[in-house]
């Protein structure tokens, strides 16, 4: 039987059903929890349907890599267009990044914590990376050109992201340990825009 040739758009509506797939897959039972074979169970197919669309495993994480940045990215985009640029805006990114967080912390693990390949042997994957936190830096570079802060906007924006994923990574581990909670601290003045 001759093997049937499927369309570009077929095969971007099978990769994506795939893809909400094994998110569900990966949050309730981790990468290692995964098979392939799971996957075409849960979507319904036979075991080797799901390799005519990605090769591996290891494909269809970066898959769902990609999808989980491009939510947040997304997420951050809609943000700093909601909010006026300088101080304002960059304390509704960081606010933005820990809802996120805490909407989906599976997903965000997914994204930071579990063993990965490198991002720059994905390019789609990288540039979904970049785009999440684009948003940043422009916001950072807004706030200096403002007056609303001072510094590399570069610099400074990897410190606001370091200092944002370092409470969201001290949260999911149950590390916050000197008596303020995670909601808490998402809802204290430096997120909040309460300068007073």
């Amino acid at each position: 039987m001759a093997r049937v040739t499927l369309s570009a758009d077929e095969v971007a509506a099978f990769r994506e059903r795939a893809v909400a797939a094994a998110m569900r897959l990966f949050v309730e039972s981790g990468y290692e929890g995964v098979s392939m074979r799971a996957v075409a169970a849960e979507l319904g197919v036979s075991p080797m349907t799901p390799y005519r669309y990605v090769r591996n495993k290891d494909e269809l994480f970066t898959l769902v890599r990609i999808a989980a940045f491009r939510r947040l990215a997304d997420r951050q985009r809609a943000t700093a267009q909601a909010h006026p640029p300088g101080a304002q805006r960059l304390r509704a990114l960081g606010a933005a990044y820990l809802a996120f967080a805490s909407d989906e912390p599976q997903v965000y693990r997914i994204m930071f914590e579990l063993e990965q390949s490198a991002s720059a042997e994905h390019p789609e994957l990288e540039a979904e990376q970049r785009r999440a936190m684009s948003y940043l830096l422009e916001a950072v570079t807004d706030a200096i050109a403002a007056g609303d802060v001072r510094g590399d906007p570069l610099t400074y924006a990897h410190l606001l992201w370091a200092q944002v994923h370092g409470l969201v990574s001290l949260h999911l581990a149950g590390k916050l340990i000197l008596g303020r909670s995670f909601e808490q601290l998402r809802a204290s003045p430096f997120f909040a825009g309460d300068d007073s």
